[in-house]
């Protein structure tokens, strides 16, 4: 197993729809597991396979960052079938690191995603659990979470993230 460098905003791969996974292969498995370590050494709660610069559609989500291992989730070729409710909440990403922010998320979610031995599965989160579903599925579709800020916030964050680029703090692809 290998720990990926997670690729940071605003690198191109992170605004591309990521493909779907048409079967589970060798390296699809390898890439989950390297996803699952990475993650953990983070760490982070979730991680989206375009951070890692590969653009399929796998998410993994650990709620315990590697503390309780049967409670990682495989998500691969997921989608959402429902969100409920809202709560706004500190919100943060691998991609950004250091930068948070209060985000609205749904506060129930139910996804429907293959798992690694190719079954499909309904999953339902609640709380940080929905949280993490919609914030990794997004990234699967482009979208980083300070696309739910607000136009201020946002472009406030771009042009620190951009300061730091100029200062040579901030490399899109972290050695």
């Amino acid at each position: 197993m290998a720990i990926l460098p997670i690729l940071r905003y605003p690198h191109e791969v992170l605004a591309i729809e990521a493909e779907t996974v048409r079967e589970i292969t060798p390296d699809i498995e390898r890439l989950i597991r390297d996803m699952i370590e990475t993650m953990h050494a983070a760490p982070g709660v979730g991680l989206a396979a375009n951070q890692v610069g590969v653009g399929l559609q796998v998410a993994v989500v650990d709620l315990s960052v590697g503390e309780k291992p049967g409670e990682v989730h495989v998500l691969i070729n997921p989608r959402i079938l429902e969100n409920s409710g809202s709560h706004a909440d500190e919100e943060g990403c691998l991609s950004l690191p250091g930068f948070t922010e209060r985000v609205a998320r749904p506060d129930r979610c139910v996804i429907e995603a293959m798992d690694l031995h190719g079954q499909i599965r309904t999953l339902e989160g609640r709380d940080l659990m929905a949280r993490a579903f919609n914030h990794e599925i997004d990234h699967l579709h482009g979208r980083l979470f300070i696309e739910h800020l607000s136009p201020l916030k946002r472009r406030l964050i771009k042009k620190r993230v951009q300061k730091r680029m100029r200062a040579g703090d901030w490399d899109l692809v972290p050695a």
